[in-house]
C-alpha cells in the first residue's frame, strides 16, 4: 500500500478525502466511549501539519440509507473540534450538490460529512456516489481499517476514482497483523474468548496452522469443558458444536498446535456474586464459570513467558465484576512485563478485549490494540479485505 506518509508527497493546500472509522456508541447526543475518535487524531493532525485541507467521511449505527436524526455525526463533529481545537464545518447537503471549496477558509481547513450510511449508495457501492465523493477532493486516504472488510463505496469503489493511500493507524494494523500472521517470531501464541465458537472456527483453524498454542478462555472455554465431560452448571455455553471442538483437536494434533483451557475456574452463583475457586471436578449445577482460577492464571503466565509472539482477543471472565477479573487482569500484566522487557510482540484486538484493556489503564502497553471487530477476524481468517486491496490495486 501507498501510505500518506509516502516520501514525495505533496500534501500542501491539497484536498484530503479520509475515511474514518467514527461508529462510536452514542447516548443521544453523548458520546460513550471516545476511543475510536482518540485513535484518527494523530493523522489529522498530521495532515493539518502539512497545510492539507481535510475532508471527513464517516458513519454511525445502521440507518440502511435512510435519514435517522439520532445517527447524525454532529456530536461526533463537536468532539473532534474539542480535541483537535480547530473548527469543523459540518455538511448535510446531498454529495453531487457539495460545492466544497465553499466550505473552507483560511481560519478553517475541516469539513466533516453527514452520516455516509443516510445514502443507500454508500453500502451498496455505487460507482457514480463513489465518483461523486471522490471529486471532492485531491486524494483519498483510506484510515477506517474496521470497515475495510466490506465493499462499500468509500473503502471501495473511490479507488477507482482518485489517488488512494492507507492512513498512519490503517498501515500499523495491517502491518501488526502481518507480524502475528506472516512475519512470525516464534513461539507464537493465540489466547482466545469469546462465547460463540462457531463464529470463530475458521479463524482458529487459520491460526492452528500458524501458531505454536492456543490458549481458550471465557465462554469457549466453557464449550470445551462440556465437551471434555466436564460439569459447568448454568454457564455460558453454545449448543451443537462438539463436532467442531473435535476438529479443533483434530487438526490441532496434525498441526502440532497445543491446545489449552482451564485447570480450574472463579464461580458464582450470579454475575454480581462473590468468587469462589474451584476445580473442575467440584463445581455444582446451580454455579456459573465467570472467570479463571490462580492454577489456570499459572499456566497461561508460564505460557507468556515462553512465547515471543502473542495475540490476545477475548476476555478470560466476566471483568465487568471485578470479583471475576483477575484472569484478565493478570493476563495483561504478564503480557506487559513480557513486553517492557523486550521479550514479546503483543497484538490485541476485538471490542470485550479492548474494553478490558481499558478498564484497566492498559491500552497504551501493547504493542497494538485493534479497534476493529470484524474486518480484524477477517484478516486472521486468512481472508483478502475488500478495502484493503483497493489500496493495493
Amino acid at each position: 500500500m501507498k501510505s500518506i506518509q509516502s516520501k514525495g508527497l505533496d500534501l500542501n493546500n491539497k484536498k484530503i478525502l479520509i475515511r474514518l472509522d467514527l461508529n462510536v456508541p452514542l447516548n443521544g447526543a453523548n458520546i460513550i466511549d471516545t476511543n475510536r475518535i482518540d485513535k484518527t487524531i494523530p493523522t489529522l493532525q498530521y495532515l493539518l501539519k502539512n497545510k492539507a485541507k481535510i475532508i471527513i467521511l464517516s458513519h454511525v449505527g445502521r440507518p440502511k440509507g435512510k435519514i435517522v436524526n439520532e445517527l447524525s455525526l454532529k456530536p461526533v463533529c463537536n468532539e473532534l473540534e474539542r480535541k483537535l481545537n480547530q473548527k469543523i464545518s459540518f455538511i448535510t447537503d446531498t454529495i453531487n450538490k457539495i460545492k466544497i471549496e465553499n466550505f473552507f477558509s483560511e481560519r478553517n481547513n475541516i469539513v466533516m460529512l453527514e452520516n455516509l450510511r443516510f445514502f443507500k449508495e454508500e453500502e451498496s457501492d455505487d460507482s457514480i456516489f463513489a465518483e461523486n465523493l471522490a471529486n471532492l477532493a485531491d486524494i483519498y486516504v483510506n484510515e477506517a481499517f474496521s470497515c475495510s472488510h466490506r465493499k462499500h463505496a468509500s473503502v471501495h469503489s473511490i479507488t477507482k476514482f482518485i489517488p488512494s493511500y492507507s492512513g498512519i493507524q490503517l498501515e500499523a494494523e495491517v502491518n501488526s497483523l502481518i507480524k502475528i500472521t506472516s512475519n512470525i517470531k516464534r513461539p507464537i501464541s493465540c489466547i482466545i474468548g469469546g462465547s460463540k465458537i462457531s463464529t470463530k472456527i475458521t479463524v482458529i483453524k487459520n491460526l492452528i496452522d500458524k501458531f505454536d498454542n492456543i490458549i481458550f478462555v471465557g465462554g469457549m472455554a466453557n464449550n470445551i469443558l462440556k465437551f471434555k465431560k466436564y460439569q459447568i452448571g448454568k454457564s455460558i455455553y453454545e449448543k451443537n458444536v462438539d463436532q467442531i471442538i473435535s476438529e479443533i483437536f483434530d487438526l490441532s494434533e496434525k498441526k502440532n498446535c497445543k491446545i489449552f483451557f482451564p485447570l480450574d475456574v472463579s464461580t458464582g452463583k450470579s454475575v454480581e456474586e462473590k468468587s469462589i475457586i474451584k476445580k473442575l471436578t467440584e463445581i455444582s449445577n446451580d454455579d456459573m464459570i465467570l472467570d479463571i482460577g490462580p492454577e489456570t492464571i499459572k499456566m497461561i503466565k508460564n505460557i507468556i513467558n515462553n512465547s515471543n509472539t502473542i495475540l490476545w482477543n477475548g476476555p478470560a471472565g466476566y471483568f465487568e465484576n471485578p470479583e471475576f477479573s483477575k484472569g484478565s487482569n493478570e493476563i495483561a500484566k504478564q503480557i506487559i512485563k513480557r513486553k517492557k522487557e523486550n521479550k514479546i510482540y503483543c497484538v490485541s484486538g476485538g471490542g470485550d478485549t479492548v474494553a478490558v484493556l481499558n478498564n484497566f489503564g492498559l491500552v497504551k502497553d501493547f504493542d497494538f490494540v485493534s479497534t476493529a471487530g470484524g474486518a480484524f477476524l477477517e484478516f486472521l481468517e486468512g481472508k483478502e479485505l475488500p478495502g484493503i486491496k483497493a489500496l493495493n490495486s
